[in-house]
């Protein structure tokens, strides 16, 4: 597994056993979790490309477009 992968995992494990959700519900809260930290570093990625090479990329609009279609604020 990719390290930064498995930092995400840890980081949404953290975040979810912090919580007080129900038993039950805990599987899908740390998913989302998950879900939302790898689409905010695709964002982050896609935004450092455009600082890399302005002209190649528009990093800004590929971000928001990501975290837009996954429902990520």
């Amino acid at each position: 597994m990719n390290e930064r992968i498995r930092q995400l995992a840890e980081q949404a494990e953290d975040w979810a056993d912090n919580q007080n959700f129900y038993e039950s519900d805990y599987r899908d809260y740390l998913m989302e979790k998950f879900a939302e930290l790898i689409v905010r570093e695709c964002g982050d990625v896609a935004y450092g490309a455009f600082w890399a090479n302005p002209e190649a990329v528009r990093g800004q609009h590929i971000k928001e477009k990501i975290k837009q279609h996954f429902g990520v604020e």
